[in-house]
């Protein structure tokens, strides 16, 4: 029996089960400590289903975060044709690694 649960965070939703390593959006905590995601939105455990509406009462994940980092540069570049116009830039977003400990 697998158990898992469906939490959000940062305007994402992530499914996630003991053990899991989840790069998230930046959460304002230090390397190290332990986190609780209070908006879970479905628990599940073999056929045992819970759904929220909207979020599970009771319900939380913790986990312990791991680093905080940011991602590998994206490249944006614009370019209009004919005008001889054109803007290259880049974009490192910052996340927060989270190793689920329990569901």
């Amino acid at each position: 029996m697998s158990k898992f649960a469906i939490i959000e965070t940062g305007g994402k939703q992530y499914k996630v089960s003991a053990g899991d390593k989840v790069m998230v959006e930046k959460l304002d905590v230090e390397a190290g400590s332990v986190f609780s995601f209070d908006k879970v939105l479905l628990t599940a455990e073999g056929e045992n289903v819970t759904i929220g509406e909207p979020y599970v009462e009771g319900a939380s994940v913790e986990g312990r975060v791991v680093r905080q980092a940011r991602d590998k540069k994206k490249i944006v570049f614009k370019y209009h044709s004919k005008t001889r116009q054109h803007k290259k830039k880049g974009h490192r977003q910052p996340f927060t690694e989270v190793l689920i400990e329990k569901v």
